[in-house]
């Protein structure tokens, strides 16, 4: 609270906590262990820099479990010098036992008109501080972007970075599984599901095993000591019924020359609720390897006939999430 104009004293030795210049989130969590589940929910942000400083008044908050980086979230945007957010997430089989192995990392976007989000803030919240059981309240102030270090943690995070490009590069050496992150909702009342195709990683081929046709459509890429060819990509999405036949399908623009790319496109299909449980998704990822020719990186599915577990939880998450936007990563199956 401001003391302007006032003489106010403080005891001596006093020493005021620093001003958060990156925000502050005003956090709820809710630990159920017998469910295994989290609950976070984002009521509001303060100690926003100036706006000549962040140059707009928008602003999102996305949240991610880790180590695992399977189950995301993101809350609306919202305008203001203090945004009320309001908006609850729930991340799923967060074992008790396990709970020193898990962190959420916060991080505050400031957006802009027609172009990208700019991350302002962030922070490492590890859950060995949270009560194992009932709501606490936390007020969890950001650092600046690449300000984190993982040395106290108990967990070994060194794969996060300040930028998901950043992170996504590091996790080469570990890893080489094309993932894809998607977003989904329904809503219930339109019978509209929308599909949001929000970003991949390692969409990539070693330049030993494929070689270029041509170069105008791949670039050459020297990731971790090896060369890698990096190929014009798109995301196409099918829509089948119970029997399997095509209700809908539609494509996102191609993203050129990019191992992690970001699409950011939504597409909305209409389904009633009682074919809700009846309908499968299938994303196929293809590398365009010429005019004429490409090649499928990977596949899933989701709904009915699920490729798997993960994608499974995903659709049920959605049906549940009651019009909220559910985000998780996926791993993509071999063509």
């Amino acid at each position: 609270m401001s003391a302007r104009g006032s003489a106010a004293q403080v005891p001596k030795g006093y020493e005021p906590d620093s001003v958060a210049k990156y925000g502050t989130l005003d956090v709820v969590f809710d630990f159920d262990s017998d469910d295994q589940q989290l609950a976070i929910t984002i009521m509001a942000v303060s100690d926003l820099p100036a706006l000549k400083r962040t140059g707009n008044i928008s602003w999102q908050v996305h949240l991610v479990l880790l180590p695992t980086k399977k189950q995301r979230a993101k809350t609306g945007i919202q305008r203001g010098p203090c945004p009320i957010f309001t908006e609850t997430f729930r991340f799923s089989h967060v074992e008790s036992e396990m709970i020193g192995n898990y962190a959420i990392r916060f991080r505050l976007y400031s957006m802009k008109r027609m172009k990208k989000e700019k991350v302002l803030g962030e922070k490492m919240f590890y859950l060995t501080k949270l009560n194992l059981q009932g709501k606490m309240s936390v007020p969890v102030i950001l650092d600046p972007c690449c300000a984190l270090t993982g040395g106290d943690s108990q967990v070994s995070l060194s794969d996060m970075t300040c930028s998901e490009s950043a992170s996504s590069f590091q996790s080469v050496s570990q890893t080489s599984t094309p993932e894809i992150l998607v977003g989904l909702v329904y809503n219930a009342t339109t019978g509209r599901l929308s599909v949001e195709i929000i970003k991949g990683i390692h969409f990539k081929n070693l330049a030993a095993n494929k070689p270029p046709n041509g170069l105008f459509c791949c670039l050459k890429h020297l990731i971790g000591g090896q060369v890698y060819i990096i190929r014009d990509t798109y995301v196409k999405l099918t829509l089948l019924n119970s029997m399997g036949h095509e209700m809908s399908k539609c494509k996102t623009s191609i993203c050129r020359g990019q191992p992690n790319p970001t699409y950011k496109e939504t597409f909305v299909f209409q389904v009633a609720l009682f074919q809700l449980s009846d309908v499968t998704l299938i994303l196929s990822v293809y590398n365009k390897r010429s005019m004429k020719r490409k090649e499928m990186i990977g596949w899933i599915s989701l709904g009915l006939n699920s490729s798997g577990e993960e994608e499974l939880t995903h659709w049920t998450l959605m049906k549940e999430s009651k019009g909220q936007q559910v985000c998780r990563w996926h791993s993509l199956l071999e063509s």
